[in-house]
């Protein structure tokens, strides 16, 4: 791997003097290149395992960019090599919280859900961690909701031999209470694991699964699994108030998360997911 990281660095006029791992979770490996002028992150993984996700990263990336919100990653290239993908971005080191972080996050997540399109989806398909994420264009939130996000993984997970009864009447109740809103840029995957802290202590986004989509997933998912101050929620509202009744419906959007996890990790995510079936059937 290492000669092959020094090539990667030599395709791109890079010096390397030093690399270091980083986290990268299971899917990626992920390395800090030092030359004698910068910094770089690269992301590694096999091209046939995961075919067109870095592309699908960067893509996830500018879009973020061209809604002027949250610092993103500079992407420097992304390619293949030897069935390696990569992706190169510039390194943003790590800084602490301004006083007014919660303040910078809440209105830069406005920013980016008041980005929309006449339809629900994307132009392309993406990913949700290591699984195919779904894209194609739909009508209303709620058929793409059901279409794209919950029959895929509902599929996946019947493969996988879990079992969920009277899904067509979980789909009629999902329909009757989804928001009739326009869509929203969501990041699509926003836990706090996906957000940085730059060193003027502003939030950067990282890991985009983008879509045009329903701005309440995003909230839903800051909350699934916490590490996000109630402040920002509140100062979301009052930019870019939610639907009436939102808190109900977070543990609908969440679902989709739980499915994602139950496919990714297995059995532990089992109970969450049929415990939200059970509300809906």
């Amino acid at each position: 791997m290492n000669a092959i990281l020094h090539t990667i660095a030599e395709l791109n006029q890079i010096q390397i003097s030093e690399i270091t791992p980083l986290s990268g979770g299971s899917i990626n490996s992920v390395y800090l290149l030092k030359s004698n002028t910068k910094k770089y992150v690269l992301k590694v993984n096999d091209a046939s395992k995961f075919p067109n996700m870095f592309e699908t990263e960067a893509r996830g990336l500018q879009i973020l960019k061209e809604s002027k919100s949250f610092q993103t990653p500079e992407v420097k290239t992304q390619n293949e090599f030897e069935n390696t993908s990569y992706l190169l971005m510039e390194y943003i080191p790590s800084g602490n919280k301004t006083s007014n972080f919660n303040e910078l996050f809440a209105e830069n997540l406005s920013k980016i859900h008041h980005s929309t399109q006449d339809y629900f989806g994307l132009s392309h398909h993406n990913y949700i961690g290591s699984l195919p994420q779904y894209n194609s264009k739909e009508k209303s939130a709620s058929e793409f909701y059901i279409n794209q996000r919950l029959k895929p993984q509902l599929k996946l997970a019947s493969q996988k031999g879990y079992t969920f009864n009277q899904l067509e009447k979980v789909f009629k109740n999902i329909s009757d209470i989804i928001p009739n809103e326009p869509s929203s840029l969501i990041h699509g995957d926003l836990w706090n694991g996906n957000y940085l802290i730059s060193t003027k202590g502003e939030p950067c986004l990282i890991d985009p699964a983008i879509s045009y989509s329903i701005r309440e997933m995003d909230i839903a998912m800051m909350h699934l699994f916490g590490g996000f101050s109630d402040e920002i929620f509140n100062l979301y509202h009052e930019q870019f108030p939610l639907t009436e009744n939102w808190q109900d419906r977070i543990s609908l959007w969440q679902l989709y998360y739980l499915l994602v996890h139950l496919n990714l990790f297995g059995s532990g995510y089992f109970s969450q997911v049929n415990s939200i079936m059970k509300q809906y059937s």
